[in-house]
């Protein structure tokens, strides 16, 4: 999804801040703006700033500096159930002496709704979530799945525009957690709402979101869609937080183009894309993907090839997890599909393995 000028968004965070102590601040200098219909998550580990942005626009924390905007219109000062934002929580935050329907009516009574809509409102929002036969059941006889969508469900029921979730499948066990992903994206596809996604799960993120913003120490350090932010990360904190990754520590020798060279501290060289250095002399920590190595490799003539040692080899089923020792890191990683004809390395073994310049990225030292 392309980027979207904050006089044409949906959802706008103009230069937002925030800080509990008036001292430091927990969100530095937020600017973000989302289209109508986007699926955008917050990602980042604790203390990284995404659970407080998300507060910011619900409304239960106030902005210390900047504006945040709905639909064109300032917000900050609007108390949040008069926001018309839907929250799904990661405890479902259900009403246990109610029933299923009778929660999913109370948001619709505290708006003075009339009863006959309220029920045709409430039917319609356990439609969307395949639970139009529960409504009688109170939350304690619903399993976790099914109250994680009667929780969906409530912040579907007053055709809220926007849907906020914190997250919501931190208490699901894997496969229904995977399940629950699916599910969530094809309700906001269908409905074509706007969800702002909280979480610290990188998969979850990639598996759901248009758009991702990646959190730390209070800053988007990189906002895009979820192939772009695995495949060209920006700087070393989103190449090692975004799946699997490789780093060889060096020096740039030369730069110019798409290209460098860079000296490795175990005095190797390779070549790489330049993507967060500037210029001859620079550290930096190069960045390769596990999928993208090769053994015994045939790249052709401008390839490198280094050498590196087994440590370890693992089945996994799907695929062989090969872990070596390579140009002083003992934990390099290399990712094979299960083929017929894949060699088994034993420890210690030593092999030469090498990848394309283009899947080698020069980024920041630190």
């Amino acid at each position: 999804m392309a980027q979207t000028a904050e006089n044409d968004a949906f959802v706008a965070f103009e230069r937002v801040q925030k800080s509990y102590d008036g001292e430091s601040l927990v969100v530095k200098d937020l600017n973000l703006a989302m289209p109508k219909g986007e699926f955008l998550t917050m990602l980042g580990p604790s203390g990284s700033g995404k659970t407080t942005c998300l507060m910011m626009l619900a409304g239960f924390e106030t902005a210390t500096h900047g504006e945040i905007k709905l639909d064109g219109r300032p917000i900050n000062n609007i108390p949040p159930h008069k926001r018309g934002i839907g929250m799904v929580f990661q405890n479902y935050a259900l009403f246990p002496h109610m029933s299923v329907a009778e929660n999913l009516s109370f948001p619709l009574e505290v708006r003075k709704m009339p009863k006959a809509e309220r029920e045709k409102k409430v039917q319609r929002a356990l439609e969307m979530v395949q639970m139009g036969q529960f409504g009688g059941r109170r939350p304690a006889q619903l399993s976790g799945g099914q109250q994680q969508r009667i929780a969906l469900a409530r912040a579907l029921v007053f055709e809220a525009e926007l849907v906020l979730m914190d997250e919501p499948l931190g208490a699901l066990d894997k496969q229904l957690r995977e399940h629950m992903q699916f599910e969530i994206k094809r309700i906001a596809d269908e409905l074509g709402i706007t969800v702002v996604y909280v979480t610290h799960d990188q998969t979850e993120a990639l598996t759901m979101s248009d758009r991702v913003a990646v959190f730390d120490d209070g800053r988007i350090q990189q906002l895009a869609p979820p192939d772009e932010l695995y495949e060209a990360p920006q700087n070393s904190f989103v190449a090692q937080f975004i799946g699997e990754n490789n780093t060889l520590e060096g020096v740039v020798e030369e730069i110019g183009g798409n290209r460098c060279t860079v000296k490795l501290d175990n005095g190797n060289v390779i070549d790489a894309m330049p993507v967060n250095v500037a210029r001859k002399g620079e550290r930096t920590r190069v960045s390769i993907r596990p999928e993208r190595v090769e053994f015994n490799p045939d790249l052709g003539p401008e390839a490198h090839t280094l050498d590196a040692q087994v440590r370890e080899f693992i089945y996994m089923g799907d695929v062989f997890r090969t872990r070596l020792s390579v140009a002083g890191n003992d934990e390099f990683i290399v990712k094979t599909r299960n083929r017929a004809d894949q060699v088994r390395f034993a420890p210690g073994e030593t092999v030469k393995i090498g990848w394309k310049a283009e899947d080698c990225r020069a980024l920041d030292a630190s």
